[in-house]
């Protein structure tokens, strides 16, 4: 396979656009701040295509089972791997704050901060709960669940959709038949908006850079150094030991996603690369059934990046306020960040909200407290939404491994390719 110029590469050209992004960000800010539309608009061509992709990805993948018990026995595993993993990226986070204490010697009094940016943060984290999350799930109509955007509505559709289908058998082939053929037609349109990658990390971070400055990174660059050698380490050590239980080298699988996670740092978003990701974990021997179900629950249950932040910033903001926590609020915390982590998915600003959420059940921490990190939380937002998106993908390959369905062969194949590219 013949490799074409790098600059033709899309991973090159996004690299570009963000290095870009930076110098125009930082150079001439007003202007700047004015090209948000582009990073923006390149989000919503994404956004709009989503829901038709996990629809059909999971009706086709749930009707291709042969045994219909395979589907419960892959969304129990999911569900006990998403809450092993939660919790023990909760208690790391928490550790690691006390560790490096990146809050102390600030000593701010809460009375005397400024909280009328945390407003619309604060009513939405007030609204999460676990009725409305449930009921949430449940859409007023069919065509609602792609309307709204709700990964979990759209989940919930496509389980019933796909599950009727298996159970018609021949009779529902050519609605089958359509489905899968839609579905490369959806992918196709994937594909011709990810040209547009390097536009859209251009805009998003010279929007980032141009509104915040580099210079309101400085008086929490502890805490901001702190959290990305956090993420660093986990993905090192967490993601490492489970690839490597599962035959897998995570530095190959890491280049394997290169384009996906230099998006994601131009755009600050895990959510505009999903439809790449299920179809990149296919063609790396996971089957279709477990992609279906992982992948876009995942989004919501396993956010691993967002809990070592959430438990971080709050032992971050409680050092910084010199609230002191008890063994027994911090064990409290972790129940708490358990249920709000997984209440708030799919709000606007999830892992802000997730935690103000957290701090308003647990009020021994100062809410007002989350202003001191409210203008970094674009900048450490990136990093988090980074290794949301490789843990998705690790769980998706663990889960495969776990239900003897990993293709090992496809996975080297594929390897050995990229890497005989990269080289060529």
């Amino acid at each position: 396979m013949a490799k074409q110029p790098f600059y033709k590469e899309l991973y090159f050209q996004v690299l570009i656009g963000i290095i870009s992004g930076i110098a125009l960000g930082y150079f001439y800010p007003d202007f700047a701040v004015q090209l948000k539309p582009l990073g923006d608009a390149f989000i919503k061509l994404i956004a709009m295509i989503i829901g038709p992709i996990i629809f059909c990805t999971i009706v086709t993948g749930i009707a291709g089972m042969k045994d219909m018990s395979e589907l419960g026995k892959v969304g129990g595993k999911a569900l006990i791997y998403f809450f092993i993993m939660s919790f023990i990226a909760l208690i790391i986070g928490l550790i690691w704050g006390h560790i490096i204490q990146p809050g102390i010697g600030f000593n701010i009094d809460p009375a005397a901060l400024d909280t009328t940016s945390l407003t619309k943060y604060t009513e939405s984290a007030k609204n999460v709960n676990l009725t409305d999350f449930v009921m949430n799930i449940i859409p007023a109509t069919f065509v609602g669940a792609f309307s709204s955007g709700n990964v979990l509505a759209i989940l919930l559709v496509s389980i019933l959709f796909g599950c009727s289908l298996s159970v018609l058998g021949e009779r529902g082939k050519p609605v089958y038949n359509f489905i899968e053929s839609a579905s490369k037609v959806f992918f196709h349109n994937v594909h011709l908006i990810s040209k547009l990658s390097s536009i859209g990390a251009f805009g998003a971070i010279t929007y980032t850079i141009g509104a915040y400055g580099l210079a309101s990174l400085i008086p929490l660059i502890k805490f901001i150094l702190g959290f990305y050698a956090l993420l660093l380490a986990f993905t090192l050590v967490i993601y490492g030991l489970i690839a490597k239980l599962c035959g897998v080298n995570l530095f190959a699988y890491l280049r394997f996603i290169k384009e996906e996670l230099l998006i994601i740092l131009g755009t600050g978003s895990s959510s505009v690369v999903l439809p790449h990701i299920m179809e990149k974990l296919e063609r790396l021997g996971c089957p279709k059934s477990v992609i279906a179900l992982v992948v876009p629950s995942g989004y919501s249950f396993n956010l691993n990046g967002t809990n070592l932040y959430m438990t971080m910033a709050i032992i971050f903001i409680a050092q910084a306020t010199n609230t002191d926590l008890s063994l027994t609020n911090q064990i409290i915390l972790l129940i708490v960040a358990m249920l709000t982590s997984k209440g708030a998915a799919g709000v606007t600003g999830a892992a802000f909200v997730m935690l103000t959420s957290t701090l308003i059940v647990l009020p021994i921490v100062p809410v007002a407290g989350m202003v001191l990190i409210l203008g970094i939380h674009r900048f450490v937002g990136t990093g988090l939404a980074i290794v949301n998106l490789i843990g998705n993908g690790i769980a998706t390959i663990a889960i495969s491994a776990w239900n003897g369905s990993f293709d090992q062969t496809k996975m080297q194949h594929v390897f050995h390719e990229t890497e005989s590219i990269s080289k060529s």
